[in-house]
């Protein structure tokens, strides 16, 4: 019997990229260079935000998506922080509403206009204060309304309640800094990658830690839950400093189901899941080329698609939710990358080849819509509920009637577990110690300047009343 080679069907198989023209990509941006390893960019079905290059604090710019072509340098921007923007993401239920936070320590809730920004927008509708350190990450709850979870180098995890403006609940069962955050479809589980290289898999609002990895072979860096499936996927590196992805059982996370090296470059992989079509899309940070696999249920569980490649490497990714791509044009996906050397955010549409101009009802099953499961109060009473799908048929769309209302509230001390968390700030560390004592030295040094100049002055004074004293005209 002759050898054949195993064919696999799939209808994402021929699955490419296709990059926007010129005319629609956004222009002129002074894209951040900052070095965290986030995406610096946050996109939904009105507006594209993207993280500023700027001095004397933190700003990100808030735009349209359809005003593309070329953005002017004074274009407005949102620019209340202190110190540099780490993350931005818009709220999934609220269009206009967006999270950010900062190396200033404070996590703000911003409202946009419609229409976009007139003008600068320096106040926030709601400043967070409760960590110590930097905070590096926000995520918002997949399926209620105004809860907000963020991270910080204080190694801790807060969950806000933007109801009332307060943290509900702290998370600290974490050793280092936290690299990366993702729930599970319904919001009942949180997963987490940590500096110290180990993955938990959290029940959120006890804090208690279900499952954990002590990764050896697989340092882990990000994480996604893969849906339904009751799997996770995490990228990293291997112990030959190689690029790998591992694949997880959430209920058993002693060994890893499989892994797999993907090259030997050194940039941070992020992983993309699209639970609708079981796509796992993995772009490297630096790299120019995104691979995209099929997500199966058995063995070998991860089969190889394809790879779009670009010449252009990319600092981050933002991703269009599933109620604003083109249906009519079979667009499963669209990724919005940034290209810092040309200050160019490009969209890339992943497309399915049909042609057909009817609506595909395989490629699009009934996806999360724009409408809240739960409370605040639902959700943190125990109730757990599956997001509100909603159909694309015909481009439909469910305009969500929510709108934000910040609470008016005191600035006061933030109780959580018996512990003030504004009071019982963590010991700085080497790095901390040793730029106050830098700034304590220039400090130092300005106000001997200006000691040294008054006294200059004083002597000028005195020589000049004295040579009047002398003067004949007093004589």
């Amino acid at each position: 019997m002759s050898w054949r080679p195993q064919y696999r069907s799939s209808k994402f198989r021929n699955v490419y990229g296709k990059v926007a023209s010129r005319e629609h990509c956004f222009d002129g941006i002074p894209i951040t260079k900052n070095v965290h390893d986030n995406h610096f960019c946050a996109v939904n079905a009105r507006f594209l935000a993207i993280v500023t290059e700027s001095a004397g604090g933190g700003s990100f710019l808030v735009i349209p998506l359809e005003q593309t072509g070329r953005i002017e340098p004074n274009y407005p921007k949102v620019c209340g922080h202190q110190g540099n923007v780490l993350d931005i993401k818009w709220n999934p239920f609220i269009e206009n509403i967006i999270a950010s936070c900062s190396e200033d320590t404070s996590v703000r809730i911003w409202e946009i206009p419609e229409g976009g920004l007139k003008r600068n927008m320096t106040e926030a509708v709601l400043e967070l204060y409760g960590h110590s350190r930097r905070v590096g990450l926000v995520e918002w709850h997949p399926t209620t309304n105004n809860i907000l979870f963020s991270a910080g180098y204080d190694y801790k995890v807060l969950i806000w309640n933007l109801d009332i403006g307060e943290p509900v609940k702290m998370i600290d069962c974490h050793t280092d800094v936290i690299l990366c955050m993702s729930f599970n479809t319904d919001g009942s589980l949180l997963a987490t990658t940590c500096k110290d290289k180990k993955l938990r898999v959290l029940e959120p609002r006890s804090g208690r830690v279900l499952q954990e990895a002590s990764c050896k072979n697989h340092r882990v860096n990000r994480v996604v839950f893969l849906g339904s499936t009751k799997r996770l996927l995490t990228t990293g590196v291997s112990r030959w400093n190689t690029r790998q992805i591992a694949l997880w059982d959430q209920e058993d996370l002693s060994m890893p189901l499989i892994e797999e090296e993907i090259d030997g470059l050194s940039g941070l992989l992020f992983p993309f899941y699209d639970a609708d079509t079981h796509m796992l899309y993995l772009a490297g940070k630096g790299d120019g080329n995104i691979r995209y696999y099929e997500i199966g249920s058995e063995k070998p569980y991860l089969s190889y698609l394809m790879e779009f490649r670009s010449p252009a490497p990319q600092k981050g990714l933002g991703v269009m939710p599933k109620h604003g791509l083109d249906v009519s044009a079979c667009e499963v996906f669209r990724f919005y990358k940034l290209i810092t050397l040309k200050g160019l955010i490009e969209p890339i549409s992943m497309i399915v080849p049909r042609r057909s101009e009817t609506y595909q009802e395989d490629i699009y099953p009934m996806t999360p819509g724009t409408e809240p499961a739960l409370t605040p109060d639902e959700w943190l009473s125990g109730i757990n509920r599956d997001p509100i799908l909603m159909s694309l048929k015909e481009g439909y769309k469910r305009n969500s009637k929510m709108v934000f209302k910040a609470p008016a509230r005191e600035k006061k001390s933030v109780v959580v577990n018996g512990i003030d968390l504004l009071e019982n700030v963590p010991p700085r560390t080497e790095n901390e110690l040793l730029r106050m004592f830098f700034r304590q030295q220039d400090e130092i040094r300005r106000l001997k300047d200006e000691v040294s100049q008054k006294d200059i002055r004083i002597r000028q004074l005195q020589l000049e009343l004295k040579n009047l004293r002398n003067s004949p005209k007093n004589n």
